[in-house]
């Protein structure tokens, strides 16, 4: 048995802790950008699952003696305009962006991966039609686009998420189309066709499989999209909806008190924001280098 004194102080107190060494083996070998994402939306998914638990003041009582308080020892972030704590809001208010953002990207990531898979592998007319509409959809700006839907249809977290997975599933499409286009010319393709496989099981067993990364690296740069996208519909009063301390929301509330010098809600709601996708541009971008090779 291996004596723990041999190893320097450091490394005994990891080994005493088998929870850290499994954490350790998992992040081996990846980037350190993805690391640094992944991290920091662990933490953001801990205030969403159990902001509850820890945050210092009720994230929705108001206080009409404390508002607009500057940070301070008492209120860390300060108070928003109706005497609420910001810090609690923040962390209870990553909860709807977390589970919003998430959804509306694998609803357009599922839809898209399918329409770029079909697309992609078929040749001839169904493609030509196909991408002609793909072009047409991607030729409306994004965010006129998904405005324009839920001023008609009207704002909840449901219509969020559909209209959202439905306008980035061109784009997905478009990705993962390019990308079986390159591998139904390999070997393996043409050999399941000479052993009988049918269309749907070369696309969806074959070549599916060999398109993973390309998928999920798709995911994660639509999640930071998403985020980005959710907290700017909020701020239009076209996202998540009041009473959600959500931070699109809080940034729209407080925007008005920056010309008194009222700066705390808007600037430490929009660092969340910008945390979120900053995080999963990080593991996107260490993903794309990990996949080519450079990580």
């Amino acid at each position: 048995m291996t004596d723990l004194t041999e190893f320097p102080a450091s490394r005994r107190a990891v080994a005493g802790f088998p929870a850290v060494r499994r954490i350790g083996s998992a992040f081996s070998g990846l980037p350190p950008s993805v690391v640094i994402g992944t991290l920091l939306l662990l933490f953001w998914v801990v205030c969403a699952v159990a902001g509850n638990l820890f945050v210092p003041y009720n994230p929705y009582a108001e206080d009409f003696l404390a508002m607009l308080t500057p940070p301070d020892a008492s209120h860390w972030f300060g108070t928003d305009q109706l005497g609420r704590d910001v810090l609690s809001r923040i962390i209870v208010g990553s909860r709807d962006i977390l589970l919003v953002a998430p959804l509306a990207t694998l609803v357009g990531v599922a839809a898209g991966s399918i329409i770029g898979l079909v697309l992609g592998y078929f040749d001839g007319l169904t493609d030509a039609i196909g991408a002609r509409l793909l072009d047409t959809l991607m030729a409306f700006p994004f965010i006129v686009l998904v405005t324009m839907t839920l001023v008609a249809i009207g704002p909840s977290n449901l219509t969020v998420v559909l209209v959202i997975g439905i306008a980035y599933a061109p784009l997905v499409a478009r990705t993962v189309r390019a990308a079986v286009r390159e591998q139904k010319e390999r070997d393996y393709v043409s050999a399941a066709r000479l052993g009988g496989e049918g269309a749907l099981a070369i696309i969806f067993l074959e070549i599916l499989p060999n398109i993973r990364e390309t998928i999920l690296i798709e995911f994660v740069t639509r999640l930071g999209y998403a985020f980005f996208s959710i907290a700017t519909l909020s701020f239009l009063g076209l996202g998540i909806q009041p009473p959600s301390a959500d931070w699109g929301l809080a940034v729209a509330d407080g925007y008005g008190f920056l010309t008194g010098g009222k700066w705390w809600v808007v600037v430490f709601n929009s660092d969340a924001i910008v945390s979120l996708v900053m995080a999963t541009n990080l593991i996107a971008q260490g993903l794309g280098a990990f996949e080519n090779g450079d990580g």
